[in-house]
């Protein structure tokens, strides 16, 4: 994610940083281009046409179709957002369920082998989340403290040995069974904020859907020379392209947000948040 000052207009509009989206169009756009200056000497030059052609009506097309492709592009970009929101919301929550849970395991002054468990356990949880929702296969080191099997949920088995540490600590004597309530609904948390993460991650924005926009954006600004040359003339060569990138630029910001736990210049700091959750138990439970 971009850290950056929103009140600073003038270092942004001259400044081209790796998550522009003119980067990415900007092979299209010279194609747009040229494609224009190409139509705009035919119909001139070539066949001669006027405005009183009937191929001049075409421009009223697009007046009509520009409302129903702006609302289409808002809906699109209202809903990944929602989605990117949402995911914000979840690892907010990762990080207060984190950080309680902590200040539990403190306050029942468990023996040092236990501490140092929750220790590791509770950060490892939001590692092994992070990595399993960029779906790489192996997630950092195995600790005698928790064991992980590369292939299965890595997220269940982390949950999964600290819901079991708790109920060896019952077998103990050393919580009660009001005590192993209260901590077994905070790690009922965790999967629960997992699950919220992966319905994010494997529930994209239906496929015919995006296809449909980005065909229309496609038609819709090819056909804008076909219409405009005699209103524009080969003004069409600068005109057309940054028509391209505005409606362009949408869609790919929604592609961009829609899967916020990426490591794309948009998504959420995922790696920040799980390095703070980490740094915030080692303070609550590190030795004093």
């Amino acid at each position: 994610m971009i850290n950056y000052n929103p009140k600073d207009w003038f270092t942004y509009i001259f400044h081209f940083h790796k998550g522009d989206t003119i980067l990415k169009l900007w092979p299209l756009m010279i194609s747009v281009s040229i494609f224009s200056a190409l139509v705009a000497f035919l119909e001139l030059n070539v066949f001669k046409l006027s405005k009183s052609d009937y191929v001049s009506n075409i421009g009223m097309m697009h007046s009509l179709l520009g409302f129903v492709i702006s609302m289409l592009l808002v809906f699109r970009t209202n809903t990944s957002y929602d989605r990117w929101w949402d995911g914000r919301k979840l690892l907010g929550g990762l990080t207060n369920v984190s950080r309680n849970f902590a200040m539990k395991i403190k306050a029942l002054k468990l023996p040092e082998d236990d501490l140092r468990f929750f220790e590791y356990g509770i950060p490892k949880f939001a590692f092994a989340m992070k990595e399993h929702l960029r779906e790489k296969k192996y997630f950092g080191k195995n600790s005698f403290l928790i064991e992980v099997k590369d292939g299965k949920h890595i997220p269940n088995q982390v949950a999964s040995s600290m819901i079991t540490r708790i109920y060896d600590l019952l077998r103990q004597g050393l919580i009660s069974q009001e005590q192993l309530i209260i901590l077994t609904n905070d790690v009922n948390q965790f999967t629960d904020i997992c699950g919220g993460c992966e319905r994010i991650k494997n529930t994209p924005i239906p496929y015919s859907y995006s296809a449909f926009i980005k065909k229309f954006i496609f038609i819709y600004v090819l056909t804008i020379p076909i219409g405009w040359v005699f209103s524009l003339g080969y003004y069409l060569v600068l005109i057309v392209p940054f028509i391209l990138y505005v409606l362009a630029s949408l869609e790919l910001i929604a592609e961009e947000i829609e899967d916020p736990f990426g490591m794309d210049a948009n998504d959420l700091p995922v790696d920040t948040i799980c390095n703070n959750i980490e740094k915030h138990v080692e303070e609550i439970l590190g030795n004093d």
